[in-house]
């Protein structure tokens, strides 16, 4: 148990050293890898009659209190999106974005994507944007070869404001 808290401190430690050596860069809002770069990974879906699908749900955090519910921290969210196959294709139809009230904020693909074995795709909400709120969340629509496992979401949400850091994960779920 202590051997776990020493990593995980020192993985704060490195975080935050990381971070506070970076050069300030502009405030300009990123959302997502650009949309040209989705672009590149569209695909039509195989017979959808042979593959089985899925949606999981994911929690995301834009923001969390802090010391009472007026005072709200931010985070940048990196969203993981993870084949696990060592030999199949998995197909990501939809990937919805919902804010704290349930209205859908954007939807990140314009047409299916696929990821190839292993792979991984990430869509990150910058600290700046908390459209989402403190209870924002995704859906994922998505393609599989039967037999193959789910493919993987996860949240990982980090922020560091001087000496202090927050930083935590979330995993998605399967829904259908």
């Amino acid at each position: 148990m202590k051997r776990e808290r020493m990593k995980y401190l020192a993985l704060v430690l490195t975080l935050t050293l990381i971070v506070g050596c970076e050069s300030t860069q502009s405030n300009a809002r990123v959302t997502s890898i650009p949309t040209e770069e989705w672009s590149l990974r569209q695909t039509t879906i195989p017979d959808q009659d042979s593959l089985v699908s899925g949606s999981t749900y994911l929690s995301s955090y834009s923001q969390v209190y802090v010391r009472s519910k007026s005072y709200l921290f931010s985070l940048t969210g990196t969203i993981s999106i993870r084949n696990t196959s060592l030999q199949d294709t998995v197909y990501v139809e939809r990937a919805a974005y919902y804010g704290t009230g349930g209205k859908e904020l954007r939807n990140y693909f314009e047409k299916p994507i696929f990821l190839a074995p292993m792979e991984t795709i990430e869509i990150i909400i910058s600290e700046e944007d908390v459209e989402g709120g403190t209870g924002d969340n995704f859906v994922f629509d998505w393609y599989k070869s039967p037999g193959v496992s789910d493919p993987f979401f996860e949240g990982v949400f980090i922020s560091v404001h001087g000496q202090q850091g927050i930083s935590f994960t979330t995993q998605g779920i399967r829904v259908k």
